[in-house]
């Protein structure tokens, strides 16, 4: 168990060596090239009945050069040739193989999410059999994968696995797996396929009922009709000179023999400010973590319910981070901008 961890130890000390020797530096590039190069593309892992398979032909074999009896020969080229052959069918269904996702425009925490996988086979004749697509994630374990049971030649087939997020943030695609079972089921051979994407996942939201508007509400906002130019009419006055002809009530002015001007309200945009705490204090960060977590939740689900309001909300940080959002904005930048807040070392509180 301690082979890997001095392995990446020496690894990481010659990468800082090479870094101030350019001597050095090519060497390394020179090792790792090579390296690359001689790596084996594809990874093969025998299954249950693999395992038997190679047991049972590893004693045939025993046994047919200890006896030199020509039966037991034939049964272990019958045996032989049956792990050839599973081996080339396994990699003609794995190559010329294009596979790409479709992530969702918007992922939120405990909301699931489809995510579709879409594979496509390269080759002229031959089809792919039996195809399983994982989809890697960087730091998180491939639990999501797609079944294809055949993919024509030069066309393609789209599967789709539903996934609920656990956690806000940047959750960054790395690529596929791509394994295959095929013909016989003796062995599961896989490559990995290079495809990164980036998914931002938003913070959950709970319903929050915010109470009616009024004249001096406790957001310290002013709901009074005040002229403007929106739809509603409040009142009727002279026209004065330089003033826009749009707005002359013109079957009043025919009835009096004047300029009559409608006086239209404002637009009715009241401002709310949420303030975030970042700071997080030095210490036992648990308990603070798991509050700030539900800090962010709450700021969402405040935000979300101003906006179909259609109060303009601006959300600041104690850090100076700063967003601002109205219903003709939607609640994305809000959202995505506390999907990717996060927290600031400080002093004690």
């Amino acid at each position: 168990m301690r082979a890997p961890s001095h392995r990446k130890r020496a690894m990481t000390a010659a990468l800082s060596s090479t870094a101030a020797d350019p001597k050095a530096s090519s060497i390394w590039l020179t090792f790792k090239k090579l390296r690359d190069r001689f790596r084996s593309p594809r990874k093969l892992r025998f299954t249950r009945e693999g395992k038997f398979l190679v047991s049972i032909t590893l004693g045939v074999g025993f046994a047919a050069v200890n006896t030199g009896n020509n039966l037991l020969y034939l049964l272990l080229g019958v045996l032989l040739s049956l792990i050839i052959v599973s081996g080339i069918l396994s990699e003609m269904a794995l190559r010329n193989l294009v596979v790409k996702r479709k992530l969702p425009t918007r992922a939120q925490v405990g909301r699931p999410h489809l995510v579709e996988i879409e594979i496509y086979n390269a080759k002229l004749q031959m089809p792919s059999y039996a195809i399983e697509v994982e989809d890697l994630r960087a730091g998180q374990p491939a639990d999501k994968r797609c079944f294809f049971l055949k993919v024509s030649p030069r066309s393609s087939q789209v599967a789709a696995y539903r996934r609920t997020p656990s956690r806000r943030g940047r959750e960054r695609h790395v690529g596929f797996r791509v394994a295959t079972r095929f013909p016989f089921g003796l062995f599961e051979k896989s490559r990995e396929i290079a495809a990164e994407e980036e998914l931002i996942i938003y913070p959950a939201v709970d319903n929050v009922v915010l109470p009616p508007p009024s004249p001096r509400s406790a957001d310290g906002y002013s709901t009074a009709a005040r002229v403007g130019t929106s739809q509603e009419v409040i009142g009727l006055r002279g026209h004065r000179t330089g003033e826009e002809v749009r707005n002359i009530y013109w079957r009043k002015s025919a009835a009096i023999g004047q300029l009559v001007l409608k006086e239209r309200a404002a637009e009715a945009h009241p401002e709310v400010s949420i303030e975030l705490e970042v700071v997080r204090p030095i210490g036992d960060q648990t308990e603070w973590i798991v509050a700030f977590e539900q800090r962010i939740r709450d700021v969402a689900s405040r935000a979300l319910a101003h906006i179909r309001r259609g109060d303009r909300v601006t959300v600041t940080t104690t850090a100076r981070g700063r967003v601002e959002a109205d219903r003709g904005q939607g609640v994305d930048p809000v959202l995505r901008f506390l999907a990717l807040v996060e927290p600031v070392d400080g002093p004690v509180a």
